[in-house]
């Protein structure tokens, strides 16, 4: 069974720590020559390849004086701005060696939840992309709070695939896919070799951890998977240490799980992408049945004569949660009223949706991942 037809270009990977450090924690060169060596690999063959890598943390906390991995949010941001100024420097010298260029991007949650910082971000990684720069990712720890976090790196990739519209997200771990149960407790447990929805069934089957080194298990790389699902993007999971991994993931024989949204499934485009996983709702607006009918059912407009109730403060632009009379939320748009001006009822009310379609998310499409 093939992948939907689609030419892959454009390649998002996600490396994880325990794939770039030696057992002691520091930056393991063999391992780093290797991911290199395939990435310029995929270079040589076309591909335009961005890397978010993890590994910033376990490589400086030695270099820090820890003899052990910190725990506390202090000497982690530290042993970070030692760390991601070792593995940049090393990214850049095995890149340079086969001719090509690496740049370094430090992103936090912030500067996707800002709608102009959004757009530079998209607009800067498509020249490095056209232009055969091989962009480095990584989040920014020396600075970012933990309520600001992404979390781990698989989110990270995932959003970065939407926003420079990838062809294909691949994870590498420790893992080597996704299975029907867990394989350590399981000596019968089956690996998932494709995956078209993410049901209730696989993410109880994405139990476990990550390793000791790293932030991320299987339960966020299946919440990863869904945000590219969304977008349409296809993705693939799988072992960092497999001999040719990430070519033959690319050319669809690696072994591992594919994920490949339906043909017809709901996807996002760039601007309800936005609005779906990065926009963080200003307040709450709640509509009547005509309403729900009108924009959910009818892919219409919402208009203010069907606004119940507001709830927050918010400017004319922001982004609201969207809620039935029972408090059910229905979904997520933007909102062309402030809540000074929805409540003031004015004459012109009917002359300007409230809502338009095509800033509209409907949970009952896609359930939303909105505080990922």
């Amino acid at each position: 069974m093939l992948m939907k037809e689609k030419q892959i270009k454009r390649v998002v990977i996600k490396i994880g720590s325990s794939s770039l450090t030696s057992m002691h924690g520091e930056i393991s060169r063999r391992k780093l020559e290797k991911f290199a060596e395939q990435i310029v690999e995929l270079k040589d063959a076309g591909y335009e390849t961005a890397v978010v890598s993890s590994g910033a943390v376990a490589a400086g906390y030695r270099k820090l004086g820890c003899l052990d991995r910190p725990s506390s949010l202090p000497e982690k941001q530290a042993a970070a701005s030692i760390g991601q100024g070792l593995l940049m420097e090393s990214y850049s010298e095995l890149f340079l060696s086969h001719g090509y260029v690496a740049s370094q991007i430090l992103i936090t949650r912030s500067d996707f939840s800002d709608e102009n910082r959004y757009g530079n971000m998209h607009n800067t990684m498509n020249v490095l992309l056209e232009r055969g720069i091989i962009p480095i990712i990584n989040e920014n720890d020396t600075v970012t709070v933990d309520r600001l976090r992404f979390g781990d790196n698989d989110t990270l990739a995932a959003k970065v695939a939407g926003l420079i519209d990838a062809d294909l997200l691949i994870i590498l771990s420790d893992i080597d896919g996704l299975y029907d149960s867990n394989p350590n407790d399981n000596p019968h447990a089956t690996l998932l070799e494709r995956v078209h929805s993410i049901t209730p069934e696989i993410e109880a089957a994405a139990g476990g951890s990550g390793s000791a080194v790293g932030t991320g298990g299987m339960k966020s790389k299946i919440q990863a998977v869904k945000i590219a699902m969304a977008a349409g993007i296809d993705s693939f999971l799988g072992k960092a240490g497999t001999e040719n991994i990430l070519m033959e993931a690319v050319e669809n024989r690696a072994r591992g799980t594919y994920f490949t949204p339906e043909p017809d499934a709901f996807n996002l485009d760039n601007e309800k992408q936005w609005i779906a996983f990065h926009s963080g709702p200003e307040g709450k607006v709640t509509i009547n049945s005509h309403g729900i009918e009108a924009i959910v059912d009818h892919q219409e407009n919402l208009y203010r004569s069907d606004i119940q109730e507001v709830k927050g403060r918010f400017k004319d632009g922001a982004v609201v949660r969207i809620l039935d009379e029972e408090g059910k939320e229905i979904g997520l748009g933007r909102i062309n009223y402030s809540n000074d001006q929805l409540s003031a009822h004015t004459a012109d009310e009917e002359l300007e949706p409230a809502i338009a379609q095509e800033t509209f998310v409907c949970s009952r499409d896609f359930k939303l991942p909105a505080l990922v």
